[in-house]
């Protein structure tokens, strides 16, 4: 059984016992957290796919630890101008792990 959530603009791919890193969540470590946009849904005998969410669908996790990824540089330049800007930047993310898919 697996089911597609959305949280912070992005689309995951949720199974019982996963760990996936999503987009930070205000949430401390330890706590529950439920995403109630779930597009797609394995039932088991096919798969249920939302227009757009499956009404009553609901993926719960816990929060295991809050983090930065690797950092990447961002360089920006224009020709001939002498402009170049040089920046990097860490995303922040949240480790969950899924502990039930419901529909």
């Amino acid at each position: 059984m697996y089911a597609v959530f959305r949280t912070g603009g992005k689309q995951f791919r949720a199974e019982p016992g996963a760990r996936i890193r999503v987009p930070a969540l205000e949430a401390e470590p330890g706590e529950s957290v439920t995403f109630d946009e779930v597009l797609i849904a394995d039932v088991g005998e096919g798969v249920a796919v939302g227009a757009p969410v499956l009404d009553g669908a609901t993926v719960t996790a816990e929060v295991l630890s809050h983090g930065k990824d690797k950092k990447i540089i961002v360089f920006k330049r224009k020709r001939r101008k002498g402009y170049r800007k040089k920046q990097g930047h860490r995303q922040k993310f949240t480790e969950i792990r899924i502990d039930q898919v419901s529909l």
